[in-house]
């Protein structure tokens, strides 16, 4: 059984674009399920080197299309903001 922290090492890329999100900085749980409900992944500010919680983007588990070795593979709409 694989550890919370296997994650975190885990690349996540986006199927819908090939854009690379990041790596997992949080996960949430469903605890009376013991179950994973979602990972979080760095919004773009943070991305960047800003501090901004708030633009972290959160995955559904019914998002995650493929657990592989290294990446994780999703399946989801992320606006991206126009920097310019």
């Amino acid at each position: 059984m694989p550890k919370s922290s296997d994650f975190r090492t885990k690349e996540v890329i986006n199927v819908r674009d090939g854009r690379r999100l990041g790596n997992i900085i949080d996960m949430e749980f469903n605890l009376s399920e013991g179950r994973i409900t979602a990972i979080v992944v760095p919004g773009a500010s943070r991305f960047l080197g800003l501090l901004k919680e708030e633009d972290d983007v959160i995955i559904p588990w019914d998002k995650i299309k493929k657990i592989g070795d290294d990446v994780i593979l999703v399946d989801v709409a992320i606006r991206v903001p126009m920097h310019g």
